[in-house]
């Protein structure tokens, strides 16, 4: 006798079988499983979620780093001696590894949320492993060679943090549907309970994170002060070579109100602008004087100084991504332009009423000025005729000889100390690494009457939160940037920003509650329906061209002592048979 089974019907899951495919390589239907997740893969998601936050909060540490790349890239040089831009590796690499982690991670909640057994492929296991020792690497490099440079993080969240509150209760928001479907079907009272409870908590500690947030920029606009002024540190270094007369014309245009410049002083004690120890980096000293390249700049007389090209460097290696943007006219006078010397410098600044801070190197031993170059320096200054009070004095050496000779300079300090310390010292400016102040500190000097500088400021969310702590001044390699910042980028009361994260608060509440109400009635909806007739319905409902047909199945089995012919099939089967392909044709 032949028993006849129902035809098994299914409809086309291109998008299960994409996810499934693409996270664990389960493309056939007989290879995904509704069968709880195994402890091993489990592990693998927590590690693939560990993964995720690394690399989440290393991208935004990069992000916001961009400030500083240019002193990021000028480090790698002093160490390599060769110059390139690392960040563009670095930020390729992290860009795609993020990208690829955080696809794997849609995939792993897609699946939990289709009731689908995790189970990542070995190749997805390599590559996590892989982003996760990189980034892990990536940490402890910056760790052990640019520490000082996590206090970005910090920093920034002044500036981020009330907008990245919005967007995680809006993610965490969103996450709602799947916690809500997974505890709709869970069988479980203890894992129903567990997953609740670490969700709300989560989402509690979302609701309550601006109650720690501080920012300079939540205060009332009445309070806020003057806009900081802007020093062109070493000019303007993006749009043309660094420390040249050309790069100082265009910080002028920029409306910058003071230049910043790193000095060095020649063999025959005339001081001139150079930021490097040697001239390699800046100059064509491998052309001109190629058995001297790895000397020392001071080592160099005047007269060979000059015939050295200052610009042609900048149009070659283009530091900052920004040549194609020049015209012909300002690329034939960077191409020309040579060492300039502090001489020059103070002449323009003078010309310009501009005031000028200047870092001195001291000669290395064995240098004829090691001992006069506090005297080579202030000679300098005499000749050009600037007014002293434009002119910031940055050395502490012989900081008493150099009031006598010259008691109108404006003492500065480039190394902090506390207010009192800098009046009994006589110092009332303070030149400063923007993360050496913290708001606090800045309201401190202000009221001491001391003026602080910090630098170097390119990016117009650190100058907004520098403007809102109440700075004075910034030294910038980007004043061109900044000049188009009238006003901070975003300035809100208290009481504004405290009606904005209560109202998105309370609307991740409602709507939270709204999707725990919804999958409870759906998921106990679906209960009330036997999976046949699921399956059957599914089956009539629907046109034969939008179904795929796998295939019949026949039983065969005998009954009683003796063979039944497989051409007398069982009545009732028969007709159970007929009436199911009879419904099936007439649609």
């Amino acid at each position: 006798m032949v028993k006849h089974q129902p035809l098994q019907v299914y409809e086309r899951q291109l998008c299960l079988s994409c996810i499934t495919g693409i996270y664990g390589c389960r493309w056939k239907r007989y290879q995904r499983s509704h069968d709880d997740t195994t402890k091993w893969e489990l592990l693998w998601s927590l590690v693939l979620l560990f993964t995720f936050c690394a690399l989440l909060a290393w991208f935004y540490f990069w992000l916001e780093a961009r400030n500083d790349y240019s002193e990021f890239n000028w480090f790698l040089y002093n160490r390599s001696g060769e110059w390139s831009d690392g960040t563009v590796p670095i930020l390729a690499t992290t860009a795609a590894g993020f990208t690829y982690i955080a696809f794997l991670m849609i995939l792993a909640l897609c699946h939990i949320a289709l009731g689908q057994q995790l189970n990542l492929h070995w190749l997805h296991k390599i590559g996590v492993t892989a982003a996760l020792l990189t980034t892990v690497v990536g940490v402890i490099s910056i760790n052990q060679t640019w520490q000082h440079e996590w206090d970005i993080i910090p920093i920034s969240l002044q500036a981020t943090g009330p907008f990245l509150h919005v967007g995680a209760v809006a993610a965490f928001t969103a996450l709602s549907w799947i916690v809500a479907g997974q505890v709709a079907r869970a069988e479980k009272t203890s894992f129903q309970v567990v997953v609740m409870l670490l969700y709300l908590g989560a989402l509690l500690g979302i609701y309550v994170v601006p109650l720690y947030i501080t920012s300079p920029c939540i205060m009332d606009p009445s309070n806020l002060k003057p806009r900081p002024d802007v020093i062109g540190h070493q000019g303007a270094p993006m749009l043309a070579p660094e420390n040249t007369m050309w790069s100082f014309q265009r910080a002028l245009q920029m409306n910058v109100t003071g230049l910043e410049a790193d000095i060095a002083i020649s063999v025959d004690g005339v001081p001139f602008l150079m930021r490097d120890p040697t001239l390699r980096r800046t100059t064509d000293v491998e052309k001109v004087f190629p058995d001297r390249q790895m000397e020392d700049s001071s080592l160099f007389n005047w007269t060979d100084l000059q015939q050295l090209n200052a610009g042609q460097w900048f149009l070659k290696d283009d530091p900052f991504w920004t040549v194609q943007a020049l015209s012909p006219h300002e690329r034939n006078l960077i191409s020309n332009q040579s060492v300039c010397s502090l001489e020059q410098l103070l002449k323009l600044a003078s010309y310009h009423n501009a005031s000028v801070v200047f870092r001195l190197r001291r000669p290395p031993v064995g240098h004829p000025c090691y001992d006069s170059w506090i005297n080579d320096t202030l000679q300098a200054m005499q000749q050009s005729r600037v007014p002293q009070s434009l002119v910031m004095w940055t050395p502490d050496e012989d900081r008493a000889q150099v009031r006598q000779l010259a008691p109108g300079l404006v003492q500065t300090s480039a190394e902090k100390q506390s207010p009192q310390s800098l009046q009994e010292a006589g110092i009332s400016r303070l030149l400063l690494r923007y993360n050496q102040a913290s708001a606090q500190e800045i309201g401190d000097f202000s009221q001491r009457n001391i003026s602080l500088t910090l630098y170097t400021v390119n990016e117009p969310w650190l100058y907004s939160v520098l403007w809102c702590s109440g700075v004075s001044s910034v030294s910038s390699e980007a004043p061109h940037v900044l000049k188009k910042v009238p006003y901070p980028t975003w300035l809100l009361t208290a009481d504004e920003y405290c009606l904005m994260w209560v109202c998105a608060d309370l609307i991740s509440f409602v709507v939270v509650v709204g999707i725990f109400i919804l999958q409870k009635y759906r998921t106990s909806g679906m209960r009330s329906y036997n999976p046949e007739q699921i399956m059957l319905s599914a089956a009539v409902g629907r046109s034969s061209r939008d179904l795929n047909v796998m295939k019949e199945k026949l039983i065969f089995s005998e009954v009683g002592n003796g063979s039944v012919s497989g051409d007398e099939p069982d009545a009732d089967n028969s007709n159970e048979y007929d009436y199911y392909t009879n419904q099936r044709v007439s649609q």
